[in-house]
This record gives C-alpha cells, sequence and structure tokens, in this order.
C-alpha cells in the first residue's frame, strides 16, 4: 500500500538498476512492477543511447504503464507505450565535427551512436585500462547497450549531422589527467561530465537528466516533489537533486551522497528495492 505522495520513480541504470553484471536484481523487478500497477510511473533515465534502454524497458513492462526513457544523459525523452519523442536537443554538425577533430589529439576513443549502431573509427582500437586491467570497450559498450559495432573510418569526416551524444573512452588515469584539457575548447558551449571513471561524454548545452525530467513530468501531470530518484555518478546529481526524494545508490561517489535526501544499499544489494521498500 503507498505510504508516500510519489508518482513517479526515476532510476539511473548502470551501478544503480542493474548490478556489476549488468542485470536487474529479482526482488528489484517486483518492486517496479508492483510499483507500476499503483500507477507510479517508472522512467529509466541513462547516458545509454535509445536503443540500449528498449531491453530494460521491455523487462520491466514499461510499455504497459507509459513509462519514459531518458536516453543521451537527457538529450532524449521517449514514451515507452508510442515511441513518441517528447524531447530531443542534439548537438549542431559543426559542433560534432569540432570535438571529435578535437579528440584525435587525445589517447581516447570516440564512439556515437545511429539507432542500433554504434559507430567507430577502428573496431579493433584499445584497449583502454580500468583498475589497472585491460578492457575492450568497444565491445563492452556494445554488449551493454546491444548495438552492432560499423566501423566508420574517420569519425569525424562520417558525422555530416546533428548528434545527441560523443561518448570517449579512455583508461581511468588517462582521462583523470586529461579531461580538462578535451573539454576547454567546449567549455560554455557544449555540456561534458564524466558517466563512469573512464567515459567522458559531450552532449548540447545545458543537458542533463534533471533538465529532461523537468520538461517531461509535467506533461503527465507530475510535479518533481512526487518524483523519487535514484543514482549513483556524476552525470546523476542533477535529477537527484531536482527530485523531492533523491536516493544515492551505496556505490555512488561522495558528491551524489552528500546531495540526496538518502543513501541506500549498493546496486549489487537491491538497494533500489531496499529504498522503495521504505518509501512506498
Amino acid at each position: 500500500m503507498i505510504r508516500m505522495a510519489i508518482k513517479a520513480i526515476a532510476l539511473d541504470i548502470d551501478g544503480t538498476l542493474t548490478t556489476d553484471k549488468k542485470v536487474i536484481p529479482r526482488r528489484t523487478k517486483q518492486v517496479l512492477l508492483a510499483a507500476q500497477e499503483a500507477g507510479i510511473t517508472v522512467i529509466l533515465a541513462s547516458g545509454r543511447p535509445a536503443y540500449g534502454l528498449k531491453g530494460l524497458a521491455a523487462e520491466l513492462e514499461l510499455d504497459r504503464h507509459h513509462g519514459l526513457l531518458i536516453s543521451f544523459n537527457g538529450a532524449r525523452v521517449i514514451d515507452a507505450t508510442t515511441d513518441e519523442i517528447l524531447f530531443d536537443q542534439a548537438m549542431t554538425a559543426d559542433e560534432v565535427r569540432s570535438v571529435l577533430s578535437h579528440m584525435k589529439r587525445f589517447d581516447v576513443i570516440p564512439m556515437v551512436t545511429h539507432g542500433r549502431e554504434l559507430c567507430v573509427t577502428d573496431a579493433f582500437a584499445g584497449p583502454i585500462y580500468h583498475r589497472g586491467k585491460p578492457v575492450n570497450i568497444i565491445r563492452y559498450e556494445a554488449r551493454a547497450c546491444d548495438l552492432l559495432v560499423r566501423e566508420v573510418g574517420d569519425l569525424a569526416e562520417f558525422c555530416h549531422g546533428p548528434e545527441s551524444k560523443i561518448l570517449t573512452a579512455g583508461t581511468d588515469t588517462y582521462l583523470q589527467e586529461h579531461w580538462r584539457e578535451m573539454y576547454e575548447p567546449f567549455k560554455g558551449r557544449l555540456s561534458g561530465m564524466f558517466t563512469a571513471d573512464f567515459y567522458f561524454e559531450f552532449t548540447a548545452p545545458g543537458i542533463d537528466k534533471g533538465r529532461a525530467l523537468a520538461g517531461a513530468l509535467p506533461r503527465r501531470g507530475i510535479d518533481a516533489s512526487e518524483l523519487v530518484a535514484f543514482g549513483d555518478g556524476q552525470n546523476d546529481l542533477a535529477m537527484i537533486r531536482f527530485a523531492g526524494t533523491g536516493v544515492a545508490m551505496g556505490n555512488a561517489i561522495p558528491e551524489l551522497k552528500q546531495a540526496a535526501d538518502m543513501v541506500t544499499l549498493s546496486n549489487n544489494d537491491e538497494g533500489v528495492a531496499a529504498a522503495l521498500e521504505k518509501l512506498l
């Protein structure tokens, strides 16, 4: 029985909704399905491309309940039932080419997504290193989002139109040392942020998950005070601050825990379910 005026639940995916094995824990799934049956809107809010949300949305039956899909860190919002695009703000073609040309100066692997295709300059680039261990990052991203890898040669020359996001992957220590230099020419013109310690992403200016929710929720008659949001990373800060109840995962970065209203268990310990069982 609902004991609190919650009308929507927004969930980051990697490190929040899913375990480190990229699956939704059983209890978490049951709680979210029950919440939707009680009339609560479930929202997946991720840096993933739109196609990369489809499988999880189907597993949670968002299509039956008009759930929302926020992809590309807030650059696009889609109704999970109708596939209607409720919000879409991309970088211009000139901005895209400028970023991709600038990235050639750095030891990073840029990627863009077209539909189900993950487009890269070299499909065999890498590996990068995460916590000292080699990672085939192109395969990692493709499998996590159920994408097909497409090798296009020069990515900067390939991208002729607007893009929702440019993902750059690199060894975690390298990105920490060089992200400011990577971002400096676009500061104030584009949004740039970490979504993992080995991912730094570029989107249109002002794009974040909080802004996407602020634009989408009024169309459902839902106020920010009626939203509970879950996250673990830098790209979840705006969403956590926007929500009436912001919940940080036990594995979240310190900055997010400080901004949240409560801290739950980790993504591997049913943290989402544990918090919702207290709130609902």
